[in-house]
C-alpha cells in the first residue's frame, strides 16, 4: 500500500478510536463532497493531501505525507459554531505529538488549521467547514 494512503488509514483509525463524544465516524475520501442534506450529521473527511520526499542518506528518504481532514456540519445557529471550532482543536490536539498507532514508523512533523471556518460556506450554504492539515514523516 502506497505510504500515504497507509497514513490517511492511520489518521482515521487514530480518530475513530479517540474518544470523542459524540464518535466522529471519520472516512478516509478522495472527494468530500457532500449535499447540503448530507450535512446535518456531522462529517470527518480524512484526505490525503501531498507527499513531499527528500533525501535523508544516498540509501534512504524522507517522505513527508500531509493529509487534510475536515469537519463539516450543517449549522441550525450560530451557537453551535463555538462548539465545532472546540471540537477541531481537541482533534488537533489528540493527534499532535503523537505517534500513529496503527502506522507507528510516521513520525508527527506539523499541524494547521487553514481555514478554522470557511467563511464562504457558512456565507452561501450556512454549513460550517474547518481544515486541519497533519504532516507525518516517515523514512524509507
Amino acid at each position: 500500500m502506497s505510504t500515504t494512503l497507509a497514513i490517511a488509514d492511520a489518521v482515521v483509525a487514530s480518530l475513530n478510536a479517540g474518544g470523542f463524544d459524540p464518535p466522529l465516524g471519520a472516512v478516509r475520501r478522495y472527494q468530500p463532497t457532500f449535499e447540503l442534506a448530507d450535512l446535518a450529521a456531522l462529517r470527518v473527511s480524512v484526505v490525503p493531501r501531498s507527499l513531499e520526499m527528500t533525501n535523508a542518506t544516498r540509501a534512504t528518504g524522507y517522505f513527508d505525507c500531509a493529509i487534510d481532514i475536515g469537519v463539516q456540519k450543517k449549522l441550525d445557529g450560530d451557537a453551535e459554531i463555538d462548539g465545532l471550532v472546540s471540537l477541531v482543536e481537541r482533534i488537533a490536539d489528540h493527534l499532535r505529538q503523537k505517534r500513529l498507532p496503527t502506522a507507528s514508523e510516521a513520525a508527527f512533523v506539523s499541524i494547521a488549521n487553514e481555514p478554522v471556518v470557511a467563511l464562504e460556506h457558512l456565507d452561501q450554504h450556512r454549513a460550517f467547514t474547518s481544515i486541519l492539515t497533519v504532516t507525518y514523516r516517515v523514512r524509507r
